[in-house]
């Protein structure tokens, strides 16, 4: 009997990332679910307190519309079968009836700078998702971390994750961008302004600020600005409107393919940016451009889903006492072979 995989979704991007790796693991019962959460969390995502995260709200609506158009098997919440492994893109949250199985953590993008909030977390051992995607991987309660780059593996082992956890895989949509200059997209030779969702998620950010010096790096370019499909399009628009009346603005279409075309990324705090720094663009980011260089995905010709699929393969047909003995430290190899690096 094949075994139950399931795969939880969350953002667009994370929920797209999930259907490229189940699509390498043809011989298993996958299911999907968007992203859940049990005990009080599980209680204000159901009342919609949560509906600015991945628990409710666009994200969720989204993760639904896609599940729904490329007709896969919906499992919420994993509630109506066992499950042999767990593929999941977040580990800040972890429902109880998913710990302890067979797990892989897939690093979904870029992850937030280690504010004043994450040391409190990690200090005083605070639930992970306070500090947002700064504290990822640290809840240990995966099998396995499939990470974008060495970078990013030297990043999280500093951070206190395992390093035998770790394989160094790539990640899905960020691993073979040269695709991306492939499109339709009708403008060329633009800055491209990627906003965040800062304000959405409690953060600061002064978007009058990020406007003008958007414009003087343009300094008479044509400026083009790709909303984040999480933040008040109203709000923004009316934001950028005041200081540029003539800027176009989306609010939809594939940012990669905009990136590809333009000259100039401007960006916050976006995962996009690992595309414009791949594609040799010139790139402006809140983040360090150096560290980000470092950080920067593998680009291994779009086969990171297989390899994660590999790994996934691997976790579950590992037997049982070495699987034990890996989690608790006793070897000194894991059992799997990671994928070489290319």
């Amino acid at each position: 009997m094949a075994q139950n995989i399931l795969l939880i979704c969350g953002s667009l991007n994370q929920t797209t990332m999930m259907h490229k790796i189940a699509m390498n693991l043809s011989e298993f019962n996958c299911y999907f679910s968007p992203f859940y959460a049990d005990g009080a969390l599980g209680w204000l995502s159901r009342k919609g307190f949560l509906n600015f995260s991945i628990l409710g709200g666009k994200h969720l609506r989204n993760t639904l519309e896609y599940l729904e158009r490329h007709q896969l098997p919906v499992d919420y919440g994993g509630a109506a079968r066992s499950y042999d492994a767990v593929v999941t893109c977040t580990d800040l949250v972890v429902p109880r009836n998913i710990r302890g199985k067979r797990m892989i953590l897939v690093q979904e993008g870029i992850t937030e700078p280690e504010s004043l909030l994450y040391h409190l977390v990690k200090r005083f051992k605070l639930p992970l998702y306070l500090a947002n995607t700064a504290a990822t991987g640290l809840s240990d309660a995966y099998d396995l971390f499939c990470v974008a780059s060495q970078g990013y593996r030297e990043l999280f082992i500093r951070k206190g994750v395992r390093p035998d956890k770790i394989a160094v895989t790539g990640i899905p949509n960020f691993d073979h961008v040269e695709a991306y200059r492939q499109n339709d997209f009708p403008y060329h030779d633009f800055v491209l302004v990627a906003t965040s969702s800062a304000r959405e998620t409690f953060k600061p950010d002064d978007r009058p600020h990020f406007i003008r010096r958007a414009l003087g790096i343009a300094a008479g370019r044509r400026l083009i600005f790709k909303l984040h499909p999480n933040e008040d399009h109203t709000r923004a628009m009316r934001e950028i409107r005041q200081l540029i009346p003539d800027a176009l603005i989306f609010t939809d279409g594939n940012i990669n393919h905009m990136i590809a075309n333009c000259s100039v990324l401007i960006t916050q705090y976006s995962s996009v940016v690992f595309v414009g720094l791949a594609l040799g663009k010139e790139v402006y980011s809140y983040l360090d451009i150096d560290l980000l260089r470092r950080l920067t995905p593998l680009q291994n010709g779009g086969t990171s889903a297989q390899r994660i699929a590999d790994l996934c393969r691997q976790l579950i047909y590992t037997p049982e006492a070495e699987l034990v003995a890996a989690r608790n430290g006793h070897m000194r190899r894991p059992a799997w072979k990671l994928p070489d690096v290319i």
